[in-house]
């Protein structure tokens, strides 16, 4: 999205946070990798290894003069860019308050000995996760596979669940590229339509773009949060969250997103409902469990079906007894 000011001097948030919640080995780490390559500013940490200091900010004392000075962080040192945080689910609870700031307002407070100031965190968060069991559990919703309070999940503005299901045909492609790749390196990169240099030029290019809400699209955007909130009211034990208005500007930020990508100079409604399905497919379970209705069938049957023999004694014997009486 794009960053706008309002006349009183709040700012409002234009960066879009994503979260990647996926199985062990599905390259979660090799894309964040990839990201920090390709954007013009990038900086790759791992949550294990950061604390709430490393990704903000920190004072020092310097040993010869014995003053303090600031010294930035991950999110600091980012500003325009993007944070890449893998195994974001191992970091410590109290680290992962301290950047509820830097991911909503996009600043960094600091008061510590004697020194206060604020700092502009004005950057864009990929996080890669592991569920709580190791593996997704496509039965339950997304906030029980992971273990991560209410309030970080609500700074994120999509979610992206990544499986590592069995397929005979995908596990054949993916091991004969892999066994490729070690007999011959050279021929382990396929020919790609772009470059990484014209990758980047077209991101440069695209964020110089100031996309215009029209009113089809202010229109269109009012009803898709309304219907987001009458779901919510209706099912709210199937939502990752309770759907409140940070959801609304997550979409107003797609949507200009998504109109960058596109090159257009206008928020348009088709850009809204791509902004509205994405949303929509972040916080509701992505699949329910699957179900053999053979198996559902034969349970259902047998608990309904009573034993041999049961009603037979006081049943067709009593009735033939009663015919004789009579």
């Amino acid at each position: 999205g794009s960053r706008k000011q309002l006349p009183d001097g709040m700012r409002l948030r234009g960066d879009i946070n994503v979260l990647l919640l996926g199985d062990p080995s599905t390259a979660k780490s090799q894309f964040l990798k990839y990201v920090e390559r390709v954007a013009p500013i990038a900086i790759y940490t791992s949550g294990k290894g950061s604390s709430a200091a490393g990704l903000t900010a920190s004072v020092s004392r310097d040993v010869s003069t014995g003053e303090y000075h600031l010294e930035g962080g991950a999110m600091v040192l980012a500003d325009g860019g993007v944070v890449c945080i893998d195994e974001f689910d191992k970091m410590r609870e109290q680290d992962r308050v301290a950047i509820h700031e830097a991911m909503e307002q996009q600043t960094i407070s600091i008061s510590k000995a004697g020194v206060q100031a604020m700092l502009n965190a004005r950057t864009s968060v990929l996080a890669a996760a592991n569920p709580v069991d190791g593996r997704y559990d496509k039965s339950r919703s997304l906030k029980a596979n992971i273990n991560m309070s209410a309030p970080i999940l609500s700074r994120f503005d999509l979610f992206f669940i990544i499986l590592d299901e069995c397929d005979e045909v995908s596990d054949f492609n993916l091991a004969r590229h892999i066994v490729g790749m070690h007999k011959d390196p050279s021929t382990a990169l396929t020919s790609a339509d772009f470059s990484s240099v014209q990758l980047q030029r077209y991101i440069r290019f695209a964020r110089t773009l100031k996309p215009r809400m029209t009113k089809e699209s202010a229109d269109l955007l009012t009803s898709c949060y309304t219907k987001l909130r009458q779901g919510d009211a209706v099912g709210a034990q199937r939502s990752s969250y309770r759907i409140t208005v940070r959801q609304l500007e997550s979409m107003i930020r797609l949507s200009e997103a998504l109109a960058r990508v596109h090159l257009s100079e206008q928020v348009l409604p088709q850009h809204v409902n791509e902004a509205y399905r994405l949303l929509q497919r972040s916080i509701i379970r992505i699949e329910s469990q699957d179900i053999d209705l053979d198996d559902a069938f034969d349970e259902v049957h047998n608990s309904f079906t009573t034993p041999k023999g049961l009603f037979h004694k006081g049943g067709d014997d009593g009735h033939e007894n009663k015919e004789n009486k009579e």
